[in-house]
Protein backbone atom coordinates (compact mmCIF):
# COMPACT_ATOMS: atom_id res chain seq x y z
CA UNK A 1 0.00 0.00 0.00
CA UNK A 2 1.98 3.18 -1.10
CA UNK A 3 -0.67 6.10 -1.18
CA UNK A 4 -0.35 9.38 0.25
CA UNK A 5 -2.12 10.66 3.16
CA UNK A 6 -1.79 14.26 3.60
CA UNK A 7 -3.09 16.48 6.32
CA UNK A 8 -2.48 19.91 7.43
CA UNK A 9 -2.10 21.45 10.62
CA UNK A 10 -3.90 23.60 12.58
CA UNK A 11 -1.20 24.56 14.58
CA UNK A 12 0.68 28.18 14.80
CA UNK A 13 4.29 27.98 14.86
CA UNK A 14 3.92 31.68 17.01
CA UNK A 15 2.32 29.80 19.19
CA UNK A 16 4.96 26.85 20.32
CA UNK A 17 6.99 27.04 23.34
CA UNK A 18 10.08 25.31 21.55
CA UNK A 19 11.81 25.99 18.64
CA UNK A 20 15.04 24.94 17.03
CA UNK A 21 16.82 24.81 13.71
CA UNK A 22 18.82 21.67 13.42
CA UNK A 23 21.87 21.71 10.75
CA UNK A 24 21.97 18.54 8.56
CA UNK A 25 24.59 15.94 10.16
CA UNK A 26 23.54 17.04 13.52
CA UNK A 27 21.66 15.41 16.52
CA UNK A 28 18.71 15.79 18.68
CA UNK A 29 17.29 14.03 21.99
CA UNK A 30 14.06 15.75 23.63
CA UNK A 31 11.29 14.26 26.16
CA UNK A 32 7.46 15.38 25.02
CA UNK A 33 5.74 15.15 27.27
CA UNK A 34 1.93 13.11 26.84
CA UNK A 35 -0.06 15.45 24.56
CA UNK A 36 2.76 17.69 23.34
CA UNK A 37 2.77 17.54 19.20
CA UNK A 38 6.55 18.15 17.52
CA UNK A 39 6.43 19.06 13.86
CA UNK A 40 9.29 18.22 11.89
CA UNK A 41 9.95 20.75 9.05
CA UNK A 42 11.75 19.34 5.93
CA UNK A 43 13.25 23.35 5.16
CA UNK A 44 14.67 22.96 1.80
CA UNK A 45 12.72 19.83 0.87
CA UNK A 46 13.41 15.82 0.44
CA UNK A 47 16.38 16.27 3.59
CA UNK A 48 16.45 12.58 5.51
CA UNK A 49 15.41 12.53 9.10
CA UNK A 50 16.09 9.74 10.93
CA UNK A 51 14.30 9.55 14.18
CA UNK A 52 14.24 6.85 17.11
CA UNK A 53 11.38 7.16 19.82
CA UNK A 54 11.44 5.63 23.47
CA UNK A 55 9.07 5.31 26.58
CA UNK A 56 10.70 7.48 28.28
CA UNK A 57 9.77 6.33 31.52
CA UNK A 58 10.12 2.72 30.25
CA UNK A 59 12.95 3.70 27.41
CA UNK A 60 14.09 -0.11 26.87
CA UNK A 61 10.75 -0.31 25.42
CA UNK A 62 11.55 1.50 22.27
CA UNK A 63 9.74 2.25 19.35
CA UNK A 64 8.98 -1.24 16.83
CA UNK A 65 8.78 -1.02 13.25
CA UNK A 66 7.89 -4.77 13.29
CA UNK A 67 4.70 -3.80 15.80
CA UNK A 68 3.94 -0.73 13.98
CA UNK A 69 3.70 -2.60 10.42
CA UNK A 70 2.00 -5.02 11.68
CA UNK A 71 -0.80 -2.96 13.51
CA UNK A 72 -1.75 -0.75 10.62
CA UNK A 73 -1.29 -3.36 7.77
CA UNK A 74 1.78 -1.08 5.59
CA UNK A 75 4.87 -0.47 5.67
CA UNK A 76 4.79 3.66 5.03
CA UNK A 77 4.07 6.23 8.09
CA UNK A 78 1.82 9.07 7.18
CA UNK A 79 -1.61 10.91 8.87
CA UNK A 80 -3.10 8.66 10.99
CA UNK A 81 -0.12 6.31 11.64
CA UNK A 82 0.91 4.94 15.02
CA UNK A 83 4.10 4.59 16.56
CA UNK A 84 4.18 1.51 18.44
CA UNK A 85 6.78 0.20 21.17
CA UNK A 86 8.16 -3.36 21.13
CA UNK A 87 5.32 -4.56 23.88
CA UNK A 88 2.85 -2.81 21.06
CA UNK A 89 2.11 0.17 23.61
CA UNK A 90 1.30 3.61 21.55
CA UNK A 91 4.19 6.03 21.76
CA UNK A 92 3.05 8.92 19.13
CA UNK A 93 0.40 9.45 16.11
CA UNK A 94 0.74 11.30 13.33
CA UNK A 95 -1.79 14.22 13.92
CA UNK A 96 -0.46 16.25 10.56
CA UNK A 97 1.23 15.72 7.53
CA UNK A 98 2.28 17.40 4.31
CA UNK A 99 4.63 14.80 2.97
CA UNK A 100 2.34 11.83 2.77
CA UNK A 101 4.69 9.19 3.21
CA UNK A 102 7.37 7.72 5.43
CA UNK A 103 9.87 5.22 5.19
CA UNK A 104 9.93 2.26 7.61
CA UNK A 105 12.74 0.12 6.45
CA UNK A 106 15.63 1.96 5.08
CA UNK A 107 17.79 2.31 8.51
CA UNK A 108 20.01 4.59 8.96
CA UNK A 109 23.15 4.81 7.67
CA UNK A 110 26.34 3.11 9.49
CA UNK A 111 30.08 3.70 8.71
CA UNK A 112 29.53 0.06 7.73
CA UNK A 113 26.42 0.44 5.62
CA UNK A 114 28.43 3.27 3.50
CA UNK A 115 31.37 0.69 2.70
CA UNK A 116 28.55 -1.92 1.39
CA UNK A 117 26.38 0.17 -0.20
CA UNK A 118 28.46 2.86 -1.68
CA UNK A 119 32.42 2.43 -1.53
CA UNK A 120 35.02 1.45 0.71
CA UNK A 121 36.26 5.03 0.88
CA UNK A 122 33.21 5.93 2.65
CA UNK A 123 33.78 4.08 5.63
CA UNK A 124 34.72 7.69 7.54
CA UNK A 125 31.85 9.69 6.10
CA UNK A 126 29.72 11.21 9.28
CA UNK A 127 26.72 8.88 9.23
CA UNK A 128 23.49 8.77 11.60
CA UNK A 129 24.34 5.74 13.62
CA UNK A 130 27.38 7.62 14.95
CA UNK A 131 24.85 10.84 15.73
CA UNK A 132 22.52 8.81 17.57
CA UNK A 133 25.25 7.43 19.91
CA UNK A 134 27.16 10.66 20.20
CA UNK A 135 23.59 11.85 21.30
CA UNK A 136 23.15 8.99 23.83
CA UNK A 137 26.64 9.60 25.29
CA UNK A 138 25.88 13.14 25.98
CA UNK A 139 22.28 12.36 27.68
CA UNK A 140 24.21 9.73 30.14
CA UNK A 141 21.65 7.20 31.42
CA UNK A 142 21.15 3.61 30.80
CA UNK A 143 20.67 3.36 27.10
CA UNK A 144 23.64 2.72 24.93
CA UNK A 145 24.16 1.28 21.81
CA UNK A 146 22.48 -2.01 22.16
CA UNK A 147 18.79 0.25 22.34
CA UNK A 148 19.47 1.67 19.30
CA UNK A 149 16.41 -0.15 17.13
CA UNK A 150 15.57 -0.15 13.18
CA UNK A 151 14.17 3.60 13.15
CA UNK A 152 11.76 5.79 10.82
CA UNK A 153 13.38 7.91 8.66
CA UNK A 154 11.19 10.85 7.37
CA UNK A 155 10.46 12.33 4.13
CA UNK A 156 12.82 9.05 2.98
CA UNK A 157 11.87 7.77 0.15
CA UNK A 158 12.40 3.83 0.20
CA UNK A 159 10.40 1.88 -2.19
CA UNK A 160 10.10 -1.89 -2.28
CA UNK A 161 10.37 -3.32 -5.81
CA UNK A 162 8.71 -5.97 -7.20
CA UNK A 163 11.36 -8.65 -6.03
CA UNK A 164 11.22 -7.40 -2.40
CA UNK A 165 14.81 -5.76 -2.26
CA UNK A 166 14.74 -1.71 -1.04
CA UNK A 167 15.81 1.06 -3.36
CA UNK A 168 16.74 4.00 -2.47
CA UNK A 169 15.31 6.99 -4.80
CA UNK A 170 14.42 10.06 -5.11
CA UNK A 171 12.16 12.13 -2.39
CA UNK A 172 9.03 12.68 -2.17
CA UNK A 173 8.79 16.02 -0.09
CA UNK A 174 9.85 19.54 -0.51
CA UNK A 175 10.34 22.72 0.96
CA UNK A 176 8.17 23.51 3.66
CA UNK A 177 6.80 20.05 4.24
CA UNK A 178 6.26 18.95 7.41
CA UNK A 179 4.87 16.02 9.90
CA UNK A 180 3.39 15.99 12.97
CA UNK A 181 3.21 13.66 15.89
CA UNK A 182 1.53 14.29 19.40
CA UNK A 183 2.89 11.86 22.39
CA UNK A 184 0.59 9.60 23.59
CA UNK A 185 2.94 8.73 27.00
CA UNK A 186 5.95 10.29 27.90
CA UNK A 187 8.50 9.68 25.20
CA UNK A 188 12.09 10.12 24.14
CA UNK A 189 12.66 11.29 20.82
CA UNK A 190 16.12 10.84 19.11
CA UNK A 191 17.06 12.02 15.95
CA UNK A 192 20.01 12.63 13.52
CA UNK A 193 19.31 14.92 10.96
CA UNK A 194 21.50 12.57 8.06
CA UNK A 195 24.27 14.36 6.88
CA UNK A 196 24.49 11.05 3.71
CA UNK A 197 26.11 12.40 0.66
CA UNK A 198 25.91 9.42 -1.49
CA UNK A 199 21.69 8.99 -1.17
CA UNK A 200 19.37 10.26 -3.96
CA UNK A 201 16.66 10.69 -1.32
CA UNK A 202 18.46 14.24 -0.08
CA UNK A 203 19.23 14.87 -3.75
CA UNK A 204 23.04 14.27 -2.79
CA UNK A 205 22.54 17.46 -0.53
CA UNK A 206 22.03 17.24 3.43
CA UNK A 207 19.74 20.47 4.41
CA UNK A 208 18.48 21.78 8.16
CA UNK A 209 15.18 20.81 9.80
CA UNK A 210 13.11 23.02 12.15
CA UNK A 211 11.63 21.37 14.82
CA UNK A 212 8.76 22.85 16.58
CA UNK A 213 6.86 21.52 19.83
CA UNK A 214 3.71 22.69 21.66
CA UNK A 215 1.80 21.87 24.57
CA UNK A 216 -1.18 20.68 22.69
Amino acid sequence: MTAFHCVESPRRPADAFYTKTLPAGEGWMYDLEPGQVLRIVDLEGNQAVDTLFFDADNPEDHYSAVQTIASQGQIYLTAGSVLRTESGAELARIVADTCGRHDTLGGACSAQSNTVRYAHEKLHMHNCRDTFMLQLARRGGTLTKRDLAPNVNFFMNVPVTADGSLEFADGVSAPGRYVELQAQRRTTVLISNCPQLNNPCNAYNPTPIQLIVWDK
